[in-house]
């Protein structure tokens, strides 16, 4: 079974690629100057984008390396805990909204540390599953298209995140 599926996962991309070249012969598409043309468009998107991206990945070393994380998670663990989050996962919960990259090392090392199957290896799942690296990706899509005023969008987003921390945190209290 193992064999069927990474035959499949290895299969998938040269296949839509093949079914989109025969679409293009089938319909007489120059296939050649759509993807220059796509290729063109992608870059004048990466180039509208970079500076706000820039700006999100130096505010993450700069919050990473000044101790920042640690000390804020020293400081409220002790309401996490009256409300059931492990201090644990705060580090996670702080950083997932900011940085994909860097929520995924931090999950990765509480999860060594404690078992995936503990309660804290399983919040930290579920916080991976249900929340979204919020900055980075109004960044993305509002720069794309030039929207300035996010307030409320990531005002919703961060909110969106919040529930769907503390829900995990409450599920597997209550499940676990």
């Amino acid at each position: 079974m193992t064999n069927v599926m990474n035959y499949i996962s290895t299969m998938a991309v040269p296949t839509v690629i093949g079914i989109i070249i025969i679409y293009g012969l089938i319909d007489k598409k120059n296939i050649f100057d759509i993807f220059v043309d796509g290729a063109g468009e992608g870059m004048s998107i990466v180039i509208k984008i970079f500076p706000t991206l820039l700006g999100i990945f130096l505010a993450i070393g700069a919050l990473k390396s000044s101790g920042i994380l640690e000390a804020i998670t020293k400081n409220i663990a002790f309401i996490t805990k009256l409300i059931g989050f492990p201090s644990e996962v705060v580090p996670l919960a702080l950083l997932r909204p900011i940085s994909g990259s860097g929520s995924l090392v931090v999950a990765t090392e509480i999860m060594k540390t404690y078992g995936v199957d503990s309660k804290i290896g399983l919040i930290v799942s579920t916080i991976m599953g249900s929340t979204e690296t919020t900055f980075y990706t109004i960044a993305v899509y509002t720069s794309s298209v030039g929207i300035k005023k996010i307030r409320f969008v990531l005002a919703a987003a961060l909110i969106a995140d919040l529930v769907g921390m503390i829900t995990s945190a409450v599920i597997w209290n209550i499940i676990g």
